[in-house]
């Protein structure tokens, strides 16, 4: 769990790197700038806006060879290892961005390299290097007195509720890359930041397996759950497959199916569907892990418990115990009029 309230801003340096492809400059400041009070706390909701409002998924800084070879990794290594070293040292990472800015769509911009001080993840606080970039300048308008009348002047800035591109490297798991958050609102060209520049790929950690297990689940229920029972019965297996997660600190695939497969006969079709399906979420070889309770609750925020009817009715079923489907909800067929129906119990109806 990350908390970034605390955080402080221990130096900045900021750069502007062109288009390599269409021989726009590199330029690199002399000295570190200078922060005050003001420009910091807009600054810090500038870098941090994106990463409170983003879903924590996690990356790790990779090469072929060795990790060494990673040059943002080695970055970071060197200014964990010597903090005063982070002008110089951010000073190759522009180089380095410049260097990757090789296409014609990708947009010149200013870039922030920053040291940060008492990040909190998982109840530590560990220091941090952000890397942000801003492309897009936006128009604004500016009143001036000119005698006695106003004019407009307009002009263009950075909206400083919209970050464009950034990353936060965590000074935690130096062994295995680090742990990176990485934020991309201009996707013109995703491998050109997430892999070109920064060389990251996926964290395989708890966060990672709890989310990809259950959007693997939903899947499932999608393909083989709803074309062999009913809509009804994939509602109710997500609702247990949740609720499961939900109650327990750790996954072990054959307790969660005892349980929350309603149908035995489709424990079968669900292990040959993950040996068919699993690499795609990097779970085939998965059966045991540690729940991250975060990723459970953003799965639930997400799941549509609706049953679309061809009648132009919805059924919503909104509620976190699956047992109330079984206990207030039936399907039945109308032999008279040759129509499904589903028979809805209640006390009351409730105000909206």
């Amino acid at each position: 769990m990350l908390n970034l309230f605390s955080a402080q801003i221990e130096s900045l340096s900021l750069h502007r790197v062109g288009n390599k492809h269409k021989n726009e400059a590199l330029f690199l400041s002399k000295e570190p700038y200078t922060l005050n009070d003001e420009v910091t706390g807009l600054l810090k909701e500038y870098f941090f806006k994106p990463f409170r409002e983003k879903e924590e998924n996690y990356y790790r800084f990779f090469h072929e060879a060795d990790l060494e070879f990673n040059g943002m990794y080695a970055a970071a290594v060197e200014i964990f290892l010597t903090p005063t070293k982070m002008h110089e040292v951010s000073k190759k990472i522009a180089k380095q961005l410049h260097g990757e800015s090789d296409h014609p769509h990708i947009k010149s911009g200013e870039v922030c390299v920053v040291y940060f001080s008492n990040l909190v993840m998982d109840n530590e606080k560990v220091d941090g290097v952000g890397i942000f970039k801003s492309e897009l300048k936006n128009d604004f308008l500016q009143f001036e007195e000119q005698g006695d009348n106003l004019k407009i002047l307009i002009k263009q800035g950075i909206n400083i509720n919209k970050l464009d591109k950034g990353c936060l490297i965590f000074n935690t798991k130096k062994e295995e890359g680090f742990k990176v958050l990485s934020v991309d609102n201009n996707r013109y060209d995703t491998k050109y930041w997430l892999e070109d520049f920064l060389g990251l790929i996926p964290l395989a950690d708890e966060n990672f397996y709890t989310k990809n297990y259950l959007k693997f689940c939903q899947n499932f229920a999608k393909d083989v759950v709803l074309p062999a029972e009913d809509k009804q019965q994939e509602v109710l297996f997500m609702n247990r497959a949740v609720n499961h997660f939900a109650k327990n600190d750790n996954f072990e695939e054959t307790h969660f199916l005892n349980e929350v497969m309603d149908n035995p006969e489709l424990i079968p079709e669900f292990r040959h569907y993950k040996v068919e399906k699993g690499p795609k979420y990097s779970i085939e070889d998965v059966s045991s892990f540690d729940i991250a309770n975060k990723a459970v609750s953003d799965t639930r925020k997400k799941i549509k418990n609706v049953i679309n009817l061809d009648t132009n009715i919805q059924i919503k079923m909104d509620f976190i115990n699956p047992e109330s489907v079984e206990k207030f909800v039936e399907k039945g067929w109308d032999e008279e009029r040759q129509m499904y129906y589903y028979l809805v119990y209640f006390n009351k109806e409730q105000k909206s």
